[in-house]
């Protein structure tokens, strides 16, 4: 147990929605395992708190399709190798701009509704993945 809150601490996730609803239960979960978490009500704070983050949670429903294409390219050209899971209803929207590339880490997409937990579990593995 004391070797998972050790990895769970060297975790930091963000957390990207316009709903503050969303990010606040995210944020209340991460908080009791333990996981330090950023978060951001729009596109534009994408970059700034993806900075020290293992992992970007995004909600792309809840903003503008054009807004989150461009956010997205972006991100995956400033941080290729930062973890991406896309939290949407809408998966097959995504899939030309989450198509995995030689710089950029392969997106995780999971389906909404999405509880903390399997969020939670999808950044973990990827984290301790080789």
């Amino acid at each position: 147990m004391v070797a998972n809150r050790q990895t769970n601490r060297s975790l930091s996730v963000s957390i990207v929605a316009r709903s503050r609803e969303t990010i606040d239960g995210l944020q209340r979960y991460l908080g009791r395992a333990d996981v330090a978490s950023h978060a951001a009500l729009s596109l534009d704070g994408l970059k700034s708190v993806a900075r020290e983050a293992t992992a970007i949670i995004l909600f792309p429903d809840e903003f503008e399709a054009k807004e989150v294409e461009e956010s997205v390219l972006s991100l995956r050209a400033a941080r290729p190798r930062v973890l991406l899971v896309v939290v949407t209803a809408l998966p097959q929207q995504l899939d030309a701009l989450l198509r995995p590339d030689a710089r950029s880490s392969q997106p995780i997409v999971l389906p909404k509704p999405a509880f903390g937990w399997t969020i939670l579990d999808a950044v973990r593995d990827q984290a301790e993945s080789p």
